[in-house]
């Protein structure tokens, strides 16, 4: 999990302006976990080990402690696991192990955590928090974030770069609904008053935001697919019929 980071044997696509960010923030992470990361491969510890691991740990902190109300824990737990990603790849460079099956675990693992993460939400509202509109809400951030990782899976699986960034991507995703998650906790776990709405706002907003996404990616795709497709029926420059009329235009 963690998408600021690139994941391995794939390079990480800037979103919305966070290349800057990235930038500095990558830097200060890599120097304080390679150290931790060169500690595991002297353990003999694998990248992929790493990996899942670090996904168990998200399911947990989401699914154990969210749909009891805990967001303050929950959110914590989430974080710390976070950080497996980062470990991962690390790993993975100082190995020389940059490789597609590091690349697919890593994505597939990654809609794991995040289904966990907005099914956390989901139980939670479906149980003590009584509210089955942001349930569904919930359900919908899940759902919603599948397809929009699908539409560039699938996109860029037929050829197509999908060069746009969305207008809420998965980091934005995770890290407005943590965010927000975790200050809400602050409610029942010490008591501030009214903080407890900040996590309904942030699920509409993740709501709304995928919904744009989803829509300027298959804008995008439609419009590379219609590129791509007439740039295939054109007929290449050195067929005899353009050889015939480029010969006519100098005679």
């Amino acid at each position: 999990m963690g998408q600021p980071v690139a994941s391995r044997g794939r390079p990480a696509t800037p979103t919305l302006g966070k290349a800057m960010l990235n930038k500095y923030a990558r830097a200060f992470f890599t120097r304080v976990l390679t150290p931790f990361a060169a500690f595991l491969i002297r353990r003999g510890v694998s990248p992929d080990t790493v990996t899942i691991l670090g996904t168990v740990g998200v399911m947990a902190g989401a699914l154990v402690f969210f749909p009891r109300g805990e967001l303050f824990w929950g959110t914590i737990v989430i974080t710390l696991f976070v950080f497996s990603d980062m470990v991962d790849g690390n790993m993975a460079r100082q190995l020389g192990r940059s490789s597609r099956w590091g690349a697919f675990l890593d994505s597939t693992l990654d809609r794991v955590a995040d289904s966990a993460i907005f099914g956390g939400f989901a139980l939670w509202y479906a149980g003590g928090g009584d509210n089955i509109v942001l349930c569904a809400v919930s359900i919908f951030c899940l759902a919603s974030g599948q397809v929009v990782s699908y539409t560039k899976a699938r996109g860029e699986s037929i050829g197509l770069p999908v060069a746009v960034n969305g207008l809420v991507e998965r980091a934005e995703r995770l890290v407005i609904s943590l965010v927000a998650a975790g200050l809400a906790g602050f409610h029942k776990t010490f008591g501030v008053p009214g903080i407890e709405i900040l996590l309904p706002i942030a699920l509409w907003v993740v709501a709304v935001g995928s919904v744009v996404t989803l829509v300027q990616r298959v804008v995008t795709v439609r419009r590379e697919a219609a590129e791509a497709d007439a740039a295939d029926a054109a007929p290449p420059e050195n067929t005899p019929e353009n050889t015939s009329r480029s010969s006519e235009a100098t005679s």
